[in-house]
Parts: structure tokens; sequence; C-alpha cells
């Protein structure tokens, strides 16, 4: 089962918890019909921004039908389907195999030779996958949304036009609409993603066998994340990035670190370069370089291409135009509430303005229908966590001192390392370190950012401190576990207002 919790930003005592079923549970034909009577909020995109918008509006009792295109018939979107949950299964499995193959002997664990059963893994990943999936919709039915699987466009501003697979169209009538219809893979001028060979993030999750060679085009989250785990299951992996760092948005000595612990992983990077074009050739690809600048081509083998350079608004005959929603450069145009130009259409997610993150979206999808129905909901863009689930994790939340610099404002930084953390050196994972920038004027917390195992989950009290205006010295006088890796961040606050005791 899943379970869900749910904290009101406006009382953190309130705790809702749901527990999801497993996906074989039947669900009645009438779930997926569309609705008679007129509706309070139908949601165009079933992803976590949407789902979580339309569970948001059932349980404040209105009438809400959610609509989702997924050939699959999953709710979700590419987040459960094909992203966050698939390729955090993979990292999981991944990583067990190449502590079995390198590292369990040296622990006194013999388990002979370790074999890979890829098939297997697939296997695990995908019961991870239809787990979710199927919780949505116990959630749905508990909650009385209505889904409907179908191609939703928007015919006026106050109806939506539902398109099924087999053509069948069926208009809803609704009060307000949501548009949470996410994002689709980006690409190269000239490169043609086939998801067997050449692949997005989506084909690089369902690959039958371990390539040989991988080229992954783009240093980003996505290709990291996908690059580490072939390159455990046995993949000779070479990034290529145009930018000079890796991890595009994280503070710079973390991305610094970081390349160079992937780099002592055995992942190659080729800094500061292009892809000029995809060459076909007999057993894979010559995937063509040169300096970002200029330069010489260079060819690289390959059996699998895997571009991951970033995503796009998704918005594709959604309509938009002809009822006139404006957009800018692909993304909806929104104000403080969500809300389009035009008063009943609102929208959230990869779709509008900020990071492309499911969390973001979900919070987004919570604070926009309490904006419809109650008249207050509330997202702070300055406490969202981003976080990179490789091995070690990378994860930041607020700003990075880069940005803080180009701000003008005055600051400090603490940093403390792992090394001299008793968890991290007693369970050896002893590589990263912990950044905590707080201005100097009042010591207010500006960001936090984490290399380090389990960096996604130590984050979440950064991020709590950020939203209730915490000072460092706040969070290095409260008492936390020993030995615990948590101790890193207390540390490093302490010496970012004063001095670590352990450094």
């Amino acid at each position: 089962g899943v379970v869900l919790i749910m904290l009101s930003r406006f009382s953190s005592a309130a705790v809702r918890a749901s527990f999801a079923r497993p996906s074989a549970v039947a669900v009645p034909r009438r779930f997926f019909a569309a609705p008679k009577d007129e509706q309070d909020l139908v949601v165009i995109g079933a992803g976590p921004g949407g789902y979580v918008a339309a569970i948001k509006a059932g349980q404040l009792g209105k009438k809400v039908t959610c609509v989702e295109r997924r050939d699959t018939k999953t709710f979700g979107g590419t987040c459960l389907n094909v992203g966050c949950i698939p390729s955090k299964a993979l990292l999981n499995a991944s990583h067990m195999y190449e502590d079995a193959s390198h590292n369990f002997a040296k622990y006194g664990v013999n388990v002979g030779e370790v074999s890979l059963d890829l098939a297997q893994m697939m296997k695990a990943k995908a019961k991870a996958v239809t787990g979710l999936t199927g919780g949505i919709q116990f959630l749905f039915k508990k909650n009385k949304v209505n889904g409907m699987f179908g191609h939703g466009s928007i015919v006026s501003p106050n109806e939506v036009k539902v398109v099924d697979a087999k053509g069948k169209e069926e208009i809803v009538k609704t009060k307000n609409i949501l548009i949470a219809t996410g994002s689709d893979v980006a690409s190269l001028p000239g490169i043609e993603i086939d998801e067997k060979t050449i692949v997005s993030s989506t084909g690089a999750l369902s690959l039958s066998s371990v390539p040989k060679k991988m080229v992954v085009i783009g240093g980003g989250v996505i290709g990291l994340e996908l690059g580490s785990v072939w390159s455990r299951l046995g993949a000779d992996v070479t990034v290529v990035e145009f930018m000079d760092r890796i991890a595009a948005g994280a503070d710079h000595k973390i991305a610094d670190e970081f390349k160079k612990v992937l780099t002592k992983q055995g992942i190659k990077f080729m800094m500061q370069t292009k892809v000029t074009g995809i060459e076909n050739v007999s057993g894979g690809h010559k995937v063509n370089v040169e300096a970002a600048k200029g330069g010489d081509n260079q060819a690289l083998d390959a059996d699998v291409v895997l571009v991951s350079v970033g995503r796009r608004p998704y918005t594709d005959n959604l309509g938009l135009e002809d009822v006139g929603v404006k957009t800018e450069r692909g993304r909806v145009e929104i104000d403080e509430e969500f809300r389009t130009n035009v008063p009943s259409i609102r929208a959230i997610g990869d779709v509008v303005r900020g990071a492309m993150l499911a969390h973001k979206a979900e919070e987004e999808g919570i604070a926009a229908v309490e904006h419809m129905f109650t008249g207050a909901g509330h997202v702070n863009y300055d406490a969202i966590p981003s976080v990179i689930y490789t091995n070690p994790e990378v994860a930041w939340v607020g700003k990075t001192e880069q940005e803080v610099k180009e701000s003008g404002v005055a600051y400090n930084v603490g940093e403390f390392p792992f090394m001299a953390n008793s968890r991290a050196r007693t369970n050896d994972v002893a590589d990263g370190l912990v950044r905590v920038i707080a201005a100097k004027e009042d010591d207010r917390l500006l960001g936090v950012h984490i290399m380090g195992t389990n960096a996604g989950e130590l984050i979440a009290e950064a991020g709590l401190a950020l939203e209730y205006g915490a000072s460092s010295e706040d969070i290095a006088r409260t008492c936390h576990a020993h030995p615990t890796l948590s101790e890193a961040v207390k540390e490093a606050a302490m010496a970012t207002y004063d001095s670590p005791i352990h450094s």
C-alpha cells in the first residue's frame, strides 16, 4: 500500500493520511464516465499537480473531474509512470547491485558471484509504478473525484471536450478549469528520438540490455541519474555537457565536488562541449561533438544515446488559442493566484513559470484550488527543494552562494564535511558536505546545500527552517540525535554563525 500524508500550510498539526489499496482493486466503469452535472472544477492532466488538485477539490466537497490522456489509462502523469518513480526504483536497484558486486565482501558479507537479472529488475520497477498509480484511483474514488481517460481540450471558458482512444467525444461543463498538463521531452535539432537506441528518459528506463557504451547528452538531473543507473550496471558512460558545470541550479562548489565523485565512480565528462549530430553506423551510433565555442569535430562511439537536454511545457492541442489564453515561450501566463487572462481558467506545474518539479506542481495544485474555493492559497517559492537522486545525493533549498552574492546581500557561509560526521564514517558514506548560507546582518537563513547520502531527506529540515524564517543559530541550537547524518547540518549551521565542534 501507499501512505500519502499532507500537512496543512495553516496548521502543522493537521495531518491527513490516506491508505492506497493495491492496483488490482477493481474500479467501477462509471468512474471513467463523463459527469452529467455541471462540475465545479475540471482538471486537465492527472500528474502530481493535477491529481493532487483534484483530490483537494474533492475534500472541499466540490464536484470535480480529472482528465488524463495517457494511453496506459493510468493516473500519475510522467512522474509516476515514466519519470520520478521508475527512475528511483532503478537507482535503488542498481545501487544494491553495485554494493553486492563491489562492497559487501569488505563488511564480511560473502555472496559469491553476483549476476544481473535485468528483466527482474524491470519487473520490480513496474510493480512500484502500478502500485502507486493504482493508489491514485483509490484516492479518487475515496474523495469522489470523477476520472476520465482521453485527450482534454478547452472549447470554451466553461467547457472541456474529452476525446477517448476510440474517437468518442464528450463535453464536460464546468465553472472552473485547471490546466495541469505537465511537460514533454525536449530534443536537439536534427536528432530523432526512437526510444530504442536514441532515447529520452522514457526509453532509458526500459532498455532490454545494458549498453556497452552510452553517451548522455546533458549533465542535468535526468542525465546524471540515469547515467548513474547504467554505469552501475556495467555501461561505459560519457556525459556531454554544453556548460562549464554539471547539475545546473546547484551551488557551484557542490556541483564541482559532485563531478569529482561521479568521475571517481567511472563516469566520464566532456564539459563545454556541444553535440552537432548523430550518425547511424553498423552496431550503433557515432555522436559528433565539438567545443561549445567551436573547434575540431570528434566522434564518440555509443550503443545507446540518452538525450536529456531538458523538457518543454506540454500544451499541444489544448485549445488555448481558441479561448484566448495567453502564453509566453510555450508557458501559460498566470497571475499570483494561478489565474490566466481568462478568469475561469487557471494553470499550474510545468506549463507555468518556475522549476519543473513534481512537488512544486503539487503545492501549486493545492494553492490554486484553495484560491478558487476558499479565497486563500500559498506557495513559498523560496522554500522549494531540489534533489538529484544519485549516490551520493545532491539537494538544495533556497539561494546558492552565487545568487546571494549577485543580490548584494552580505552573508556568511558555513561548511561541514561528512568525513567528520561519525555516522557517515561508520557507514562508509563519507563523500560530500553541507553548506549553510545566512545573512550577515541578522543570521537569517538564505540557503542550504548538501551533497551526501540521504541528502534528499536531510534537506527537509532546511526547507522547514526557511519556511519559518529561522536563523542558522536556530538550527545549530536544535538538538540533533547522535549518531546521525543530520548532525552534519547542525555543524554546518554552527560553522555559519560561530564554529563547528567536530571540524
